[in-house]
Parts: structure tokens; C-alpha cells; sequence
């Protein structure tokens, strides 16, 4: 209740600018939500937000820029949804209905990461050469079966923290 009441005390006055250190830290996760929610009609109302974080779900839901800092360093800054993009490995998931015929095969600059079969479809990780168009790979996909889904999967904003300070600090556990 105390940080609730903290949290209407701080922004009843309607501050341009609101700094919060591991806002939802503490809270359950209807509470956890309910404080997002209001985060995030200050943010439209054109409050500058500023997070102190180590929750990356938090900062990848709120948050347009980005500074991960290690040991008092930035080591990595900008738009989130630009460095998630610039760390993307092109894996993608796709799901198609299994074929009648038992032949179907993907071309060679596709590289099958994982399978899972159900009844019906098949569930293929699939790591694309950088080189290879998403609508050129689905039409020679779709020649030889009926594709489901097919979904592109960016590194998360832990993925990427958790790589960047390795690489600026390996010995770092």
C-alpha cells in the first residue's frame, strides 16, 4: 500500500518529468499491471519516463529508448525496437500442415534447428541465410505444403543485455 499511496503522491501533480527505480518491484501482478497501465497513459500524455531496471519485460513493454549500463558504463543505447532488430539472427518458426506426400524439403540456405511433428503439422525452427527473402522462401515452402505460421523470432531485450555485458565482460558471472 505504501508504494501505491508513493506513486499517487508523485505523479498527481503531473511532473514532465518522472524517474522511477524498479517500479514494479514489490507488487503482485494485478498491481504490477495496474501501475504499467498508468506508466503508460503518462508516457502517451507526453510524460518523459525515465527507468532505473532490471526487469527487460518491463522495458521492452514501456520503453521506445534504451541505455544498458555495466559497471558504470553504457555500453549499449538507442531505440529498443531498433536494437532488437540489429541483434535479430533470422530464426523464424514455421509451422505447416504435414504434407500427403512425404516428400517436402527445404532449400539449402535454410538450416532446420529443431522439428516437432503433431498430428497434422509439423514445427520447424529454421534459421534463413541473411540473403534469402521471406516472400521467395514462402512461395518455395508453399509449393510443397500449406504454411500455418511462420514468425520471426527477435532476441529479447535479456538476451541482448545478457550478451552485451558478456562480450564487454566475459569474466563476469
Amino acid at each position: 500500500m505504501q508504494q501505491k499511496v508513493q506513486f499517487i503522491i508523485t505523479v498527481i501533480h503531473e511532473p514532465a518529468l518522472l524517474i522511477f527505480d524498479e517500479p514494479f518491484s514489490g507488487f503482485d501482478p494485478v498491481n504490477a499491471n495496474l501501475l504499467k497501465q498508468e506508466i503508460l497513459e503518462l508516457k502517451q500524455a507526453g510524460h518523459t519516463i525515465i527507468f532505473s531496471t532490471h526487469n527487460m519485460s518491463s522495458v521492452e513493454e514501456i520503453c521506445d529508448e534504451i541505455a544498458l549500463i555495466n559497471r558504470s558504463e553504457v555500453v549499449l543505447s538507442g531505440n529498443v525496437a531498433a536494437i532488437r532488430d540489429q541483434f535479430k539472427n533470422h530464426t523464424f518458426t514455421l509451422t505447416i500442415r504435414t504434407p500427403e506426400r512425404n516428400t517436402f524439403s527445404l532449400p539449402e540456405t535454410i538450416t532446420t534447428l529443431s522439428r516437432k511433428e503433431k498430428p497434422g503439422s509439423i514445427t520447424l525452427k529454421i534459421r534463413k541465410a541473411g540473403s534469402v527473402s521471406n516472400s521467395s522462401l514462402l512461395t518455395e515452402i508453399g509449393k510443397q505444403a500449406e504454411i500455418l505460421s511462420f514468425t520471426e523470432e527477435l532476441p529479447s531485450m535479456n538476451d541482448i543485455f545478457i550478451h552485451t555485458v558478456s562480450a564487454t565482460n566475459p569474466q563476469q558471472i
